[in-house]
């Protein structure tokens, strides 16, 4: 059994709103904040991880 690696996103600001993106089938929006420490931050409700362009989690793979 293998476990699919969660989404990830690229963005350019560090303020990014998540709300499962399935309509009715997602979540509340939250407002989520991605630190300068780690480039990234995930959604506590789908696990969806933004990485911020640039940043120190930016492999440049996207």
């Amino acid at each position: 059994m293998t476990i699919d690696v969660p989404e990830t996103e690229i963005v350019t600001t560090h303020r990014v709103a998540c709300d499962g993106g399935e309509g009715a089938l997602g979540h509340p929006r939250v407002w989520l904040f991605v630190p300068d420490e780690t480039g990234y931050v995930d959604c506590g409700y789908c696990d969806k991880r933004y990485i911020l362009k640039g940043s120190v989690a930016d492999d440049g793979s996207a």
